[in-house]
């Protein structure tokens, strides 16, 4: 139809994982919740095939293997992520965001990062 245009997003939102993160002296060795949420943007607008899209379950396997590895910052850890995510043929853009529960006495610390392919 002419005049319409679409954009396929495939969302893993708030999983839980326990990372080896962190910069403090108690940070280090010890692992820590992160609540992970990623919205990666699919070149295809119209999806009829798993070929065409990014199984989310690819997205949380790469969040796991990345919780296995010390990252001293959630920052990199998002952009780690999201690199993986925009390296996938298919894959545009992705938006990543982590949550750090315990960062902070009160409230939820976190980062958001946004990673385009060229």
């Amino acid at each position: 139809m002419a005049g319409i245009s679409a954009t396929t997003i495939v969302r893993v939102r708030d999983y839980p994982v326990l990372a080896d993160i962190g910069i403090n002296p108690d940070e280090i060795g010890r692992r820590q919740p992160l609540v992970v949420n990623v919205e990666v943007e699919i070149a295809a607008p119209s999806v009829s095939d798993i070929e065409q899209t990014l199984d989310y379950r690819w997205i949380v396997s790469e969040i796991d293997a990345l919780a296995l590895v010390h990252i001293p910052l959630i920052e990199t850890f998002a952009h780690r992520l999201g690199e993986k995510c925009v390296g996938m043929d298919n894959v545009t853009g992705a938006d990543i965001s982590i949550d750090k529960p315990f960062a902070i006495t009160r409230g939820m610390a976190g980062t958001r990062v946004q990673v385009r392919r060229d």
